[in-house]
């Protein structure tokens, strides 16, 4: 698999790196993104592939189950460095379909940190059961997921919300806060959010 990527990295070189010099050559030294996108770790949905994006313009944070905890240093320093120091001008949280970390809320697991981790998630599947009764069928489990997945975004936006340099950009006008949905089965990207 690495010769894979090695082999891949002198067609991007030939393809792509030494027919633009004009964009890569500033980006040796310096970056500008606009935007810091916070998504899920799934291998499915590469950002920049998804939106069509070039190397400099999305600063990157991803995690299973796009999540945003609440007091996490290694987030806050991401988020701090993004807002404070970059300046991106919007921030964006992704879900997607069929999302595996979606799906292990609330089941038994072995894993000593994913439960961890999935507990700053749990709040959307409760929301959901509030609102809909728990499925019976294949077809409902499928719309339940995909609720539970899209309200996810909405809960990780309140989370970003308690961050005190989100508070304060936005409150002065200098980030906008957005929730995407991939759906990987159509290759589609809406804002929910």
């Amino acid at each position: 698999m690495i010769d894979r990527f090695l082999e891949g990295n002198k067609n991007f070189l030939e393809d792509d790196f030494k027919k633009n010099p004009d964009h890569y050559g500033p980006l040796a030294s310096d970056q500008h993104p606009v935007v810091l996108w916070i998504g899920c770790s799934d291998s499915r949905v590469d950002p920049e592939r998804i939106t069509g994006s070039r190397a400099g313009e999305i600063f990157v944070q991803r995690n299973i189950g796009n999540i945003v905890p609440v007091h996490d240093w290694n987030f806050a320093t991401v988020l701090e460095y993004a807002v404070n120091h970059l300046r991106v001008g919007d921030i964006v949280i992704c879900g997607h379909s069929d999302c595996g970390a979606i799906k292990g809320l609330g089941k038994e697991s072995e894993d000593a940190y994913i439960p961890l981790w999935l507990n700053n998630a749990k709040g959307a599947k409760r929301r959901v059961e509030c609102r809909m009764q728990v499925p019976q069928t294949p077809e409902e489990e499928k719309i339940w997921q995909r609720l539970v997945e899209i309200e996810n975004v909405g809960l990780q936006l309140e989370h970003l919300r308690t961050y005190p340099p989100v508070m304060a950009a936005e409150k002065e006008g200098r980030v906008r806060l957005h929730g995407l949905y991939f759906d990987l089965a159509t290759g589609e990207l809406k804002k929910i959010f």
